[in-house]
């Protein structure tokens, strides 16, 4: 059975070995190992409770972009290197955010902040 990080069940991410693969270079590295937080699973409960009914794709989009700043593309791109692929630091930057990103739907709708049938929804 694949690693999968707290609240996370694997049904919207594929594989979380690129960011234990990111976390790994991160201490090698000495740089901060980027994980999601409760603010970010606030973030999501705002999201959805101020627009009533969201897309799941728009949700991961806004999450996406609130995780691509805090993902270090050095680190990326080597996690990824260490894995087989060869991305661009952007492009590894952005896999990287949405894993994240997935991660945090994923934990919020374990911890009944949110359901999801495509659309996003308050429970």
């Amino acid at each position: 059975m694949e690693r999968r990080p707290l609240l996370a069940d694997g049904s919207i991410v594929g594989s979380y070995e690129p960011l234990y693969s990111y976390w790994e270079v991160a201490r090698e590295k000495g740089v901060e190992e980027v994980t999601i937080t409760g603010e970010d699973l606030e973030f999501v409960e705002k999201l959805v409770e101020s627009a009533g009914r969201l897309r799941l794709l728009e949700v991961r989009e806004m999450l996406v972009k609130k995780f691509i700043p805090r993902v270090n593309p050095e680190v990326a791109e080597e996690a990824y290197k260490r894995l087989g692929f060869n991305f661009t630091r952007e492009e590894a930057r952005r896999r990287i955010a949405e894993i994240l990103a997935g991660w945090s739907l994923e934990a919020a709708r374990n911890l009944n902040i949110v359901s999801f049938r495509g659309w996003f929804t308050s429970p």
